[in-house]
Parts: C-alpha cells; sequence; structure tokens
C-alpha cells in the first residue's frame, strides 16, 4: 500500500511513500482510484493518437494536399519520434519525478495537437505529430512508474493493471471508433483539438491527486546512452517505416536498420559501463521481465496488422463508412476490456502469469486465422465478428499479466526506465507489425494479380480479391508471431503468482522449476 499525505502547497512537492503494513488499509491514500483514473485517461489519450488519424488521413490528405508518397508521416512521425524517445523519457521520469514529468508530458501534448489540429501545410502537421510522440514519450512511462508506485498491494495492484492493461489493449480500437465520429461529424482537425480538453482535465486532475517519491538528488543523465540508444531504435523504427514504400532491399533501409543493430549493440556494451546508465542492464537481465518485453513485441506486431488490414477491408472491399468501420471494432474494445478486467484481474494472483498469457495468444492467434478465410463478399457477423471476440478476449488476457509482471520488484528508481522499457517494446512492435504485414500483404496482392489477369473476368472484382488474398496471407504471419509469442511467454514468464500481503515492490519474481 502507499502512503501519501501532502508536504504543502507546491503542486509539484513529491509526497513520502511508505509501504504498510499488510492487511492495513488505515495508511492508504483514499484517492488513489481517482488518481487511477487519471492516469488511465493520460495513458488512453497516448494510446489511441496512434490510431485515431489513421481514418481522418484521406481528408487531411485533400485538404492539405499531401502527396500519397508523404501520407505515411503523418502516422510514421508520431511513432518514430514515441518510439525512439521512451528511453529518455522514462529516465528523466526517473530523475526528475515521474508526477512533474507526467504533467510536463500533458501540456506539451496538449500543445502539440492544438498546433497539429491548426496546420495550414503539410510541413506543419508532420512537426506536430512529431512533437506530439515526443511529448507522449515523457507521458507514458511515468504514467505506468505511478501506477506501479501507487498499488502495492497484489490484489488491489490486479484490479488496477487489469484497468490499465484494458485501455493500453484497446486504445488503438477506441482510435478508431472517435476518429470516425469526428471525421464523419465534424472534422479530420478535432481528431488532434479532441487532446486538448482530455489533457486540461487530466492536469488539473494529476496536481490534484497524484503523489510521487522525489526524483534522485545529484543523479545526472546519461548523454551518451541517450544517443547511442535513442538513435538506435529510431534509426530501427524509421527504417521498418521506410520498408513499407521502398520496399526491403532498398539501400536507404538496409543502411538504416544495419545503422540501428550496430547504435543498439554500442548501446548495451556502454550501459554495462556507465557510471548512471540510461538502462541498467539488471533490468532486462531478469528472465520474466525480458520475456513480458518480448511477448509484448510480438503480439503487438500482430494486433497492428489486424487494425491495418480490418480497417481497409472494412472501408475499401465492404465499402463501409467512417463511423461504421469504426463501430465494427467496437466488440474487440469490448472483449479486451473483458478479459482483461473480469478474467486476468481476478485470476492474476492465484495462476502463475504465463497460465493467462499463453491462452491469451492461443485466443488470439485462433481469431486470426479465423480471418484468414475473409473473401471478397465475407458477413460481418458470421466471419469476422467471432475473430474479434476471440482477438480482444486473447489480448486482454496477456496485456494485463505482461504489464504487472514486468514492473513487479522493480526499484522505485528504475520504474520509470522498466516502465519505458515496456512501452518501447509496444511501440516497436507496433512499428514492425505495420511495415512488416504491409510489405507482405502488398507483395502477395501483386503475385495474385499478375496469376491471374488472363482469366477474363473484371478487372475490379479481381483487384478486390487480389488485395483481400494479401491480407489473408499477412494475417497467418500474424497468426504464427502470436503463437511464437505465445511459446515466448510460456518459456520466459516462469515467476508465481504474487504472495497474498507482499507488496508488489517488495516482491522478487521466483522462478518456477
Amino acid at each position: 500500500m502507499t502512503s501519501a499525505n501532502a508536504t504543502g502547497p507546491d503542486p509539484w512537492s513529491a509526497d513520502r511513500v511508505s509501504v504498510a503494513p499488510p492487511g492495513d488499509h488505515v495508511n492508504a491514500d483514499p484517492r488513489r482510484w481517482w488518481g487511477l483514473v487519471i492516469i488511465a485517461l493520460a495513458q488512453l489519450m497516448v494510446v489511441l493518437d496512434a490510431t485515431i488519424v489513421n481514418i481522418a488521413l484521406p481528408s487531411a490528405q485533400r485538404d492539405l494536399g499531401i502527396s500519397d508518397g508523404n501520407r505515411q508521416w503523418v502516422i510514421t512521425a508520431y511513432t518514430l519520434a514515441f518510439g525512439g524517445l521512451l528511453l529518455l523519457g522514462g529516465r528523466i521520469a526517473d530523475l526528475v519525478g515521474r508526477k512533474r514529468t507526467f504533467v510536463i508530458g500533458l501540456v506539451g501534448f496538449a500543445a502539440a495537437s492544438a498546433l497539429g489540429g491548426a496546420a495550414t501545410t503539410p510541413a506543419m502537421l508532420f512537426g506536430a505529430r512529431a512533437l506530439q510522440g515526443a511529448f507522449a514519450a515523457l507521458l507514458a512511462p511515468s504514467a505506468l512508474s505511478l501506477l506501479t508506485t501507487t498499488f502495492t498491494d497484489p490484489k488491489e495492484r490486479g484490479k488496477a493493471f487489469g484497468i490499465y492493461g484494458a485501455l493500453a489493449g484497446s486504445g488503438a480500437a477506441i482510435g478508431f471508433i472517435v476518429g470516425g465520429l469526428l471525421t464523419e461529424y465534424l472534422d479530420w482537425r478535432w481528431c488532434l483539438y479532441v487532446n486538448v480538453p482530455i489533457a486540461v482535465a487530466a492536469v488539473f486532475g494529476a496536481l490534484a491527486l497524484l503523489h510521487d517519491r522525489p526524483g534522485r538528488t545529484g543523479a545526472r543523465l546519461d548523454v551518451p546512452g541517450v544517443l547511442l540508444g535513442c538513435g538506435g531504435l529510431v534509426s530501427i523504427v524509421y527504417g521498418f517505416s521506410e520498408a513499407e514504400p521502398r520496399g526491403w532491399t532498398d539501400p536507404l533501409v538496409l543502411t538504416l536498420l544495419a545503422a540501428g543493430v550496430v547504435l543498439l549493440a554500442a548501446f548495451v556494451w556502454w550501459q554495462s559501463r556507465a557510471p548512471m546508465p540510461l538502462l541498467p542492464l539488471h533490468v532486462i537481465k531478469d528472465r520474466n521481465r525480458a520475456g513480458c518485453f518480448l511477448t509484448m513485441g510480438l503480439a503487438v506486431i500482430g494486433m497492428f496488422g489486424l487494425f491495418l488490414f480490418m480497417t481497409y477491408y472494412l472501408q475499401v472491399v465492404l465499402e463501409y463508412s467512417p463511423v461504421k468501420t469504426g463501430l465494427a471494432f467496437l466488440p474487440l474494445t469490448a472483449s479486451i476490456i473483458t478479459g482483461s478486467t473480469q478474467i486476468s484481474a481476478r485470476l492474476i494472483n492465484r495462476v502463475p502469469p504465463r497460465m493467462l498469457m499463453v491462452p491469451g495468444m492461443l485466443l488470439a492467434a485462433s481469431g486470426m486465422v479465423i480471418l484468414t478465410q475473409l473473401t471478397v463478399d465475407s458477413g460481418y457477423a458470421t466471419d469476422i465478428l467471432p475473430a474479434l471476440i476471440l482477438m480482444g478476449l486473447g489480448m486482454g488476457l496477456t496485456f494485463m499479466p505482461v504489464f504487472s509482471t514486468a514492473t513487479a520488484g522493480v526499484a522505485p528508481q528504475d520504474s520509470g526506465v522498466t516502465s519505458a522499457t515496456l512501452n518501447t517494446s509496444q511501440q516497436v512492435g507496433g512499428s514492425i507489425g505495420t511495415a512488416l504485414l504491409n510489405t507482405i500483404a502488398t507483395t502477395s496482392t501483386t503475385a495474385y494479380v499478375t496469376a491471374h489477369l488472363g482469366d477474363g473476368g473484371p478487372q475490379a472484382l479481381i483487384a478486390k480479391e487480389a488485395v483481400v488474398h494479401g491480407y489473408t496471407v499477412a494475417i497467418w504471419w500474424a497468426a504464427g508471431i502470436m503463437l511464437l509469442a505465445g511459446l515466448v511467454a510460456g518459456l520466459m514468464v516462469t515467476t508465481k503468482p504474487p504472495k497474498r500481503g507482499v507488496p508488489a515492490q517488495d516482491a522478487v519474481p521466483e522462478s518456477v522449476a
């Protein structure tokens, strides 16, 4: 449990947090659940912003005159800055205080959103999206580490992480729904403006409700680590994003990926020698934590592939409107929330995390396999809905124990960077998934068209069949990646359920033989 009492009128004051004895609820902050609402609201805003502009993109492209070759930067500028700067954001949160970093991230995110909504040129929109990503890199790890240090009792921690995992998993799908509604009934710019009132409310809530330990006095930022780690991540994310339009054998793509690998190798070498490392290697050397990072990255590769293909399938092949497309994802969102809050959160203290994560990935993979049977005239209720429900339940079962296990037993001064590493695996996985699976789909579509040119059928029908064929081939790959995530979770995440009455931050993950 955490105890938090205001130390003065200064809204930045970091409250002293102490661990209450087992079963002692007297010193628990009675407002901690309202604090969870603020943390969850900020996390939802960050996650859904990765997808909310997807449906608005055609309108923004027409309005600002963005070329087909450059339109990807509306998405990529955000994920590139977000994924590349997360480690830096996590360490800043540990050094200067999580609450302070959280509020700065909210204010900056709101300002960048307003700038993007008011964009008059493509460059202005791209720049605003990059700024959003940079402030999201401050916001996301500080939000997760605040959650980690606020809820230490295993039972309460299970509920809190259930809610957090549900939003982290369903935020992207919610982004499609909100994006569709705002684009169709207001204007594409509101997909950015909508963040401003949310962020303002979250800032006031954070100043009033959230409490934190002080930052580390006298600590310094690992500048070489920042340059090597962030440079390597940016290079890899940029390389995968460029693989989509250029192809995997393009010299620029190969150079970026090779440079990213070299920089990250140098980063690991430096972290073993740095006096105050950006990412202490003991954080990722722990078997359970490393298994969670890898499981998250692989799971998100498959999930982002689903979002990408289903958005285009529903709008281009089945000719759904933006709103109807967004609403079609609603069962997926509901299933993720159900799996996370009603199943995972209830079982996390009774069974080992892998007993949730492995079945979760099997369920998600089975949902993907159903989608491999799509045709140009598949029905939503019979062919798509069952797959979305299975996928959502699987993601809900997986995300919550991943978040909870990866952050358990972490020293308070490392909670920010641990949270950032988990978020990094999510963002890099999403970027890789989008580029990798989209390239597979495009290649398969081209091969199908070439093979069926002489069939004599209507060209429009052949084109649609080719697109669907490309999607189904890529979805087979996504299903395989989901199964690999389940295998990783089963083999690497061997920790036992948390012991009752032992605060999560004091518990050291145990491995089962």
